[in-house]
């Protein structure tokens, strides 16, 4: 069982608890993986508490957002604005200048207009945006993890486009091109496969700069980094990595070790997956036509809600402690697609019994249908050293802007 049947029996179920040593470990593990010199982001979309984000910070971390409101809970956690990446292909004119007002001067552009609205908040605010242009390759070398690029999509610009497109590009009032930013894939669990994709992210951006003047002050070579989710297991090791990337930059970009740009990764659940789990109470065990389930006071609105997606919710969601029943996890939502795992080898469990899913602090509340038939938010408890640091729960709630 769980170190943290305490906490589910003090502040009840469904409940998301938090390590930061574990976060920590994750955080320098990663560093660790990585040449000297790199910048790591840290991107809020994985997980957005303002303590996961404080501890990664307090590390070295910078923080990647893509909205004001992962801005507010960036400054929250104290990163510089200065330092912070505000990526995405949906940025409205009121969000670009809330996060210039706020100090923000870095942005991941996906195109010469989404490049020209930055500008134009910019001007507004009488100061400049240096600006990444998020890149489309054609091709990539990895065999596994999630395709982020090479096909037609609302993210990047289409590098087959950049000899035509530079000029403007460099032309933009209130906005300074100072690198690229390519992110071709995610989660990937083989080691060749990552850095067969970096390279190939390598070599493009030496190439595109010889041959149409991209400026590569600044290049960051995205994320891929890979760990369980919803599932026991530890992260992802990468021990060839660093010496690897270290050989691919002094063959595409050798200036790199004279201090010629500023390189940098990103990664999400790499950094806070492993340091969160979800404990829920077993609600009720039932038969039904020669089938088990187990309901759970935790469902879709708590964990893996954006599973229509595809890539958050694995096959089947894996507690601790596997035994020898087999049933069904399923949620106490009224709807079939509320099911955590079909067939899953279960210990013996009854109505009142604490469960445990390991590896959720990324993509748990917040990806999650939280407001999905009203029930509450689970609670979220920090922990470090054994220590309870913090115990909060998101409220939701209508706002109305005209009183009916």
């Amino acid at each position: 069982m769980s170190n943290y049947t305490g906490l589910a029996e003090k502040f009840g179920t469904p409940t998301y608890v938090y390590d930061l040593d574990v976060v920590a470990e994750s955080r320098d593990q990663l560093f660790g993986l990585l040449p000297e010199g790199f910048q790591l982001y840290y991107a809020l979309k994985a997980n957005p508490h303002p303590e996961i984000a404080r501890e990664l910070r307090a590390g070295g971390c910078r923080a990647e957002i893509s909205s004001t409101g992962e801005l507010a809970n960036a400054l929250a956690a104290g990163f510089d604005p200065g330092e912070i990446l505000y990526t995405g292909p949906g940025k409205t004119d009121g969000e670009l200048e809330h996060a210039i007002a706020a100090g923000v001067r870095l942005f991941s552009v996906e195109s010469l207009s989404d490049l020209q609205h930055v500008g134009a908040a910019a001007e507004k605010h009488g100061v400049t945006a240096s600006c990444l242009l998020r890149v489309n390759t054609t091709q990539g070398n990895a065999s596994s993890g999630i395709r982020m690029m090479g096909r037609p999509s609302q993210f990047g610009i289409d590098a087959e486009t950049l000899p035509s497109l530079m000029p403007a590009l460099k032309a933009v009032p209130g906005t300074r091109v100072v690198g690229a930013h390519f992110f071709t894939m995610s989660n990937a669990k083989d080691e060749d496969s990552l850095l067969g994709e970096y390279e190939f992210v390598l070599q493009s951006a030496a190439q595109l700069r010889q041959e149409v003047g991209l400026p590569l002050e600044f290049l960051d070579i995205g994320g891929g980094f890979s760990s369980p989710y919803a599932v026991p297991g530890p992260r992802t090791d990468y021990p060839k990595l660093r010496a690897g990337l270290e050989v691919l930059l002094d063959l595409y970009l050798p200036e790199w070790r004279d201090g010629g740009m500023e390189l940098a990764c990103e990664s999400g659940r790499y950094l806070s997956g492993t340091s969160g789990s979800l404990l829920a109470g077993v609600v009720n065990v039932k038969e039904s036509r020669g089938q088990r389930f187990v309901i759970l006071d935790a469902g879709i609105n708590t964990l893996g809600g954006l599973s229509g997606l595809g890539r958050l919710l694995p096959a089947a969601v894996g507690i601790e402690g596997e035994g020898l029943q087999v049933g069904s996890l399923v949620g106490p939502l009224c709807t079939p697609g509320d099911a955590l795992a079909k067939a899953a080898k279960l210990p013996e469990l009854a109505a009142g019994d604490i469960v445990t899913v390991p590896n959720v602090g990324a993509y748990g509340v917040t990806a999650s249908l939280i407001s999905f038939l009203g029930r509450p938010a689970p609670t979220e408890v920090v922990v470090r050293g054994g220590d309870v640091v913090s115990v909060s729960r998101l409220d939701y709630q209508r706002a109305y802007e005209v009183s009916p």
